[in-house]
């Protein structure tokens, strides 16, 4: 397994902890939005969509430019990277078991049912 570095996982994991988060960032994926817009969806005010925001910034998830009163954010899925390849990491992973399951599965499903009920040592029936 690749090794990653364990702060930046976990900021970029933090912040997609969130589903308000999430969806900024979903609606980042279409382009640029002022704090205002982002914060529109969701009927919060400025200051705590700004909490949002700040949240992703440092996770290295978007980049905010400031034009005088105006912060403009974009996405940076750069971040996203690292986390996408420690998820395959896993996936690979269960993909495996899953496969090992089924083939164990379609094996005991092909083998002929014994018509015999099975017995149980030192019990009558």
């Amino acid at each position: 397994m690749v090794k990653y570095k364990s702060a930046s996982l976990d900021l970029v994991f933090g912040a997609l902890s969130d589903a308000t988060r999430r969806e900024m960032l979903r609606g980042l994926s279409t382009g640029e939005r002022t704090v205002g817009q982002l914060a529109e969806p969701f009927a919060m005010s400025l200051a705590a969509a700004s909490k949002h925001v700040k949240v992703l910034e440092n996770a290295g998830l978007i980049q905010r430019q400031v034009c005088g009163r105006t912060h403009l954010c974009r996405l940076n899925p750069a971040p996203l990277v690292s986390a996408h390849e420690w998820l395959s990491f896993y996936e690979n992973f269960w993909t495996s078991r899953l496969n090992a399951l089924d083939q164990l599965l379609r094996d005991d499903a092909s083998r002929p049912a014994s018509t015999a009920s099975p017995s149980i040592k030192g019990k009558k029936r």
